[in-house]
């Protein structure tokens, strides 16, 4: 039910708060368009002016400086005003709730919100609240969904392995607070990747997450054999309550990508992260600077990709007849 509130009501993508019931030519749509602004970002005037006149504003509740600075990029790339909103300097410091804030903003002729926040459904809530014109970006709610950074790390899949078919993708690390892997989980199965595998200690698993189609393993080795990609997540020690992990070094033992761990996966597997690493933690420095660490064109495709997803959405698009059909 929450993925209507991101289309009107002529089928249009109006928002874009989570991965989920979207298709998969909407998806492949947004990868296209990204690739297509792949070159923006080389010229020597890096502005392309669809966007020109429109106000986008960064509303981060919760810190991250890549996502909200690839976020600003993107929208001045599109020859968007952008302006940055956060807590600290924020009227909610005053007692302000969510809506408030939106709706001071949106009188301000406001026509697109990237939210951040830490509490899962915010961006879904402010969607439920703007008028027609105005539309909501979900840049990561609570534990729930990081529906931009999902479609940014598909696309980099899509850049170095060319086609969804026949891959075998390993998802390891705190599976269970990471929203990067509900969202990322969700794109694969919709885009028809055939395994995927998600590698944690069982204190970091959630319960059932078989029902999402994934493969759970507890052992590195076992999981990783045979992997095209490997996505490592960062271990999300503000979401944790109680001990979940014996010790951090204990963790990298067992869990962190080494070179000798990777030798399990094939010899041409990419290697992913969404930032930011903990390294020592979550992945040896050899790993990640080495020549199968895809991890800086990451940061590079998420321009790309959120401009694309801003684009679309601001421009308006009908969602398939097969979309159609199942509603």
């Amino acid at each position: 039910m929450t993925g209507d509130l991101q289309f009107d009501a002529q089928g249009r993508l109006r928002h874009f708060l989570t991965i989920e019931g979207l298709s998969r030519q909407t998806i492949l749509e947004i990868l296209d368009t990204a690739e297509s602004f792949m070159t923006v970002g080389q010229r020597a005037i890096k502005k392309v002016p669809l966007l020109r006149g429109k106000t986008v504003v960064n509303l981060f509740f919760e810190s991250s400086t890549r996502t909200r600075t690839t976020f600003e990029i993107a929208a001045k790339r599109l020859s968007a005003d952008v302006i940055n909103i956060t807590p600290g300097i924020s009227s909610t410091t005053k007692g302000e709730t969510l809506l408030d804030t939106v709706q001071s903003l949106t009188a301000m002729h406001t026509d697109l919100f990237v939210v951040r926040h830490s509490l899962s459904g915010a961006a879904h809530l402010i969607a439920g609240h703007v008028p027609p014109h105005v539309h909501i970006i979900n840049a990561g709610d609570g534990a729930h969904a990081h529906p931009t950074q999902a479609m940014l790390d598909v696309f980099t899949i899509r850049r170095y392995k060319k086609s969804f078919e026949n891959l075998r993708v390993a998802i390891v690390g705190d599976i269970l607070n990471s929203r990067v892997a509900r969202s990322l989980i969700h794109a694969l199965s919709i885009l028809g990747v055939p395994e995927v595998r998600v590698i944690a200690p069982q204190t970091l698993m959630p319960t059932a997450i078989e029902k999402l189609g994934v493969h759970p393993y507890n052992d590195m080795h076992g999981g990783l054999e045979g992997a095209d990609v490997v996505m490592m997540l960062r271990l999300q020690r503000e979401r944790m309550r109680g001990a979940l992990i014996p010790s951090e070094q204990e963790y990298f033992n067992l869990y962190g990508l080494t070179p000798d761990k990777l030798k399990a996966a094939k010899k041409d597997a990419i290697v992913m992260h969404p930032g930011p690493m903990n390294r020592g933690l979550e992945i040896d420095s050899t790993v990640a600077d080495g020549p199968q660490s895809v991890i800086l064109a990451q940061i590079t495709n998420g321009i790309a990709v959120r401009m694309a997803i801003m684009a679309l959405i601001m421009g308006g698009r009908k969602e398939s007849a097969a979309r159609k059909r199942r509603a």
